[in-house]
């Protein structure tokens, strides 16, 4: 995990960041100055994105000096736009100044926007940040990583294993909990929530099928209305995309909920959907990319209001800590004794 600096977007950033997102601007540049993110020179779209590329992102890079730059793509995902996160450090700037760099990129990506940014890239020279270096990136993040001979042998050996291989047509139990297919139209529907196509997907298990289902799905639904989705007396996997605004800035914030209304349901149930969980959520995460900003259990639907989901998305934090208070002492223990020193030069009554 890397050292966070503190360091974080000034109003005038944080303001264009919300301009950004009418589609006009297709590149912007990102500085650190007086210990705040500052926004640099910006781009207008001029044509697509491969060819505004290079022509509006190689003017960007400056010597010795790294910055951040926000590229626009035309592709549309979560309710907005898709955007790339270049990271420039020239292998010639400060030591100090690429750790700078690097320990505050993830507060970038949080104050902008997780779900926006589809990849980033890192370069040293204009190779690695021009097109076709981000062209040779992709490439080689969808190649299979190259494997040792020894895991080449446990790979042939797996594949002849029953039940061993792992993936959304299958079923396997772990330490983590168990994974259950699932069936097509429920995979397209996640797929087109990841897309920003929907924005609520609920889910159910089958426990006599052991598969997930589909179960109901709404291209638009408000807060209010969520809680009307929750069963009473079954359990359910619900995704909801919270579009809100958050001090100035507009958030698509991905939820998944658990919803499980205690003893309402059979206890095969309960095991089964609690055993689910985390494979549910490492295939939303890792297997269809889906960044999910807040995993939520409920046991009732009723709990689902919109001062809930701002307080688990956005926590209060109390920066005035109360001071510790001396605590009183015994009740009725009188008054306090005083004792003086005796003045110099007074004798003993009995001389």
């Amino acid at each position: 995990m890397s050292h966070q600096t503190g360091i974080k977007a000034n109003e005038e950033l944080l303001s264009f960041f919300s301009s950004c997102r009418n589609g006009t601007v297709r590149a912007l540049s990102i500085t650190i100055e007086d210990e705040a993110l500052q926004l640099g020179e910006w781009k207008p779209a001029r044509g697509s994105w491969e060819d505004d590329y290079d022509e509006l992102v190689l003017p960007l890079l400056k010597e010795k000096q790294p910055c951040f730059i926000l590229y626009r793509l035309d592709s549309e995902a979560h309710g907005g736009y898709e955007w790339l996160l270049l990271s420039w450090s020239p292998d010639d700037s400060p030591i100090r100044e690429k750790m700078l760099y690097a320990s505050t990129k993830a507060t970038l990506r949080k104050e902008f926007g997780a779900t926006q940014i589809k990849d980033e890239v890192f370069g040293t020279v204009q190779e690695d940040i021009n097109l076709d270096g981000y062209r040779h990136h992709r490439k080689s993040a969808s190649a299979p990583v190259p494997l040792t001979e020894r895991e080449e042998e446990m790979k042939e050996i797996k594949k002849n294993e029953v039940g061993v291989d792992i993936g959304v047509d299958t079923k396997h139990q772990t330490m983590a909990g168990i994974a259950f297919p699932i069936l097509p139209d429920a995979l397209d529907a996640i797929k087109k929530f990841t897309e920003g196509r929907l924005q609520y997907v609920q889910l159910k298990i089958d426990t006599s099928a052991e598969e997930i289902q589909l179960d109901n799905t709404a291209t638009t639904l408000l807060v209010a209305e969520l809680p009307k989705r929750v069963p009473d007396s079954a359990a359910r996997y619900h995704l909801y995309r919270f579009d809100h605004n958050y001090e100035g800035d507009f958030y698509h914030s991905v939820l998944f909920i658990y919803s499980m209304p205690g003893y309402a349901c059979p206890i095969r149930e309960r095991m089964l959907y609690s055993s689910s969980v985390n494979p549910m959520t490492d295939l939303l995460e890792n297997g269809l990319d889906l960044v999910i900003a807040k995993k939520l259990q409920i046991g009732e639907g009723s709990e689902l209001t919109e001062e809930y989901l701002l307080d688990e998305i956005h926590p209060k934090q109390n920066l005035h800590r109360p001071k510790f208070a001396k605590p009183k002492g015994p009740a009725n223990r009188g008054a306090k004794r005083l004792t003086k020193a005796p003045k110099e030069g007074s004798g003993s009554a009995d001389s």
